[in-house]
Parts: structure tokens; sequence; C-alpha cells
């Protein structure tokens, strides 16, 4: 999905947030017209995800790691891990679990430093509080089921660290509910912001639960022209895709793979694209995706 005006004045405000604490002013000047270059060279055709990494890499160039999430990922992780327990069990107990973990599975994607100024844990409990009384499309989870009936090969696509534990316990109970599937996991090929890399996998358990890889990059999004060819491949070859996030959405919307997406509306622009309040949930195949 193409990059529109309302993304790219978000990229230019986050950089210009990130070399405020600079005082070579001339140095500052150079480095945001190198942004606006990265802009102006590919804001026509392609995604904003896309971008990001290129100008996370310029960013690097320019001043270094400004940020080391690794803290606050391990913090999530932890955080997550302490209630899984309590929240498989809460999950379990429900007349369909599936159905339940979907809605815990969208709430956790609150945990997201590039889309949400202050996460904070008190929020993010709130939001699992009433994770059971959102609203999944009965409809729409019944096409769900039917084709993971279907299928043969899922590739799941986590965001962030922390939600991946709810990520875990919705793959487990996928494999429990359709034991005939093949699942594998695809996440960031490198560090970049919060999202969930192999790293965080292993952490949280999930490679001992699935196979897991590295999508050879480090875009905040699933961008098919920059993906390993191991990772192209396990996409191209899938038979239901599980896109969670709102990067994963921006850069695989149009691209022909047709994905379930799932997310929480969290940005101003998703909230006018889908017509919803901020934080709700969004889930459904793209092809039956409809823009407010």
């Amino acid at each position: 999905m193409r990059a529109n005006a309302m993304c790219m004045a978000c990229l230019i405000s986050k950089q210009d947030q990130k070399i405020r604490q600079f005082t070579d002013e001339d140095k500052k000047a150079e480095y945001m017209h190198k942004v606006v270059e990265i802009l102006y060279r590919h804001g026509q055709t392609e995604c904003t995800p896309l971008m990001a990494e290129e100008l996370n890499r310029l960013s690097e160039e320019y001043w270094g790691m400004l940020q080391d999430f690794g803290p606050v990922k391990r913090q999530y992780n932890s955080l997550l891990l302490e209630r899984e327990s309590e929240l498989e069990r809460r999950i379990r107990e429900k007349e369909d679990p599936l159905w339940e973990c979907i809605h815990y599975v969208c709430a956790g994607n609150y945990i997201d430093f590039s889309a949400v100024e202050n996460v904070n844990e008190e929020t993010f409990d709130q939001l699992l509080q009433r994770a059971g009384q959102e609203k999944v499309p009965e409809q729409e989870y019944r096409a769900f089921c039917g084709d993971l009936e279907s299928a043969r090969k899922l590739v799941y696509l986590p965001d962030n660290c922390g939600e991946i534990v709810l990520d875990k316990i919705f793959i487990r109970l996928i494999k429990e509910v359709y034991p005939h599937l093949d699942i594998t996991v695809i996440l960031r090929g490198r560090d970049v912001l919060n999202d969930a890399t192999m790293e965080d996998a292993q952490e949280v358990g999930l490679t001992e639960l699935v196979p897991c890889v590295g999508n050879g990059n480090g875009a905040p999004g699933t961008v098919l022209k920059r993906l390993s060819p191991e990772a192209e491949e396990l996409l191209r070859s899938a038979d239901i895709i599980l896109s969670k996030g709102q990067g994963n959405f921006e850069s695989l919307y149009g691209e022909g793979l047709n994905p379930y997406y799932f997310f929480l509306c969290k940005c101003p622009l998703f909230v006018q694209r889908f017509g919803m309040e901020r934080f709700k949930t969004v889930f459904s195949r793209e092809e039956r995706i409809s823009f407010a």
C-alpha cells in the first residue's frame, strides 16, 4: 500500500523529534534534507515501512543508534510471560477458546512504540480486561475457521514484543484444533523499534512450538521486495497468512497475497481509514476489507 500524505508527514515529524537533542544545526538541516530526499524518491510508489527502513539506515549513519529498545522489549516479554498461564486459562474457559483468543491477540497489539506515543502497562491492562468484550465479526471468524480447515501451510507474521506471547497462545490453540496445519512464523530480520525478532521468539518460547525464521531485513513491516528468498518462498507458498499489526498491513495490502489482517486501530490514519474508534479491533481477510 503506497504511503499517503499523512504517513509522510508522520515520518518527517518523527525524524525531527529524534534529532532535537543535538546542537549541530548545520548537520541537522543536512539530515532533514536527506530525509525529504528519501520521501521524494520513494513516496510515489512505496509503502511506509519501506521508507521507515531507509530512514532508520540514514539515522544510524548520521547519529548512530539513538534508542536501544532491548530493555523495554525484555520488560514486555517478561510481563506477558508472567501472565501467560492466567491469560491462557481465561481464554480456555470460554465456549470457543480460539475465537476468544483472537480478541486477546488483537488487544496485545497495543504494545507499539511507533504508533502509540506513550505505551504504558495501565492502558495495556485495561485493554486486556475488556478484550473479551470486543466484537470480532462472527461471519468473518467462520470463514477463517473454514480456511484453516482446508489449508495445509500457514504463515504467521507477528508484530511486536510482549504481544508475541499472546501470538504463542493463539498458535498453540490453532495447532490443537487444526493439527494437520504446517505452521511457520516469520519475524523481523533485524532490530527495529520494539518489533519481534528471532531473539524475542526464543525468549518467550515460540521457537519451541513452531519453526521460526527471520525475514532478512529491518523494515517495520513485511515488504516483499526486501524479504530473504526463504521468507518470500514461505509466504508465496502459504495457503493462509495471518498478518498482525499495522506495519504488516501497510506493506502487504494490495500485494496479491490476500492475508487475514488483525490489529488495533492505533494511529489517526487507521482510525480514519476504518471508521473506528482508537484501539478498536480489525479482523478480516483482505478480499473482504472495506474502508470508511
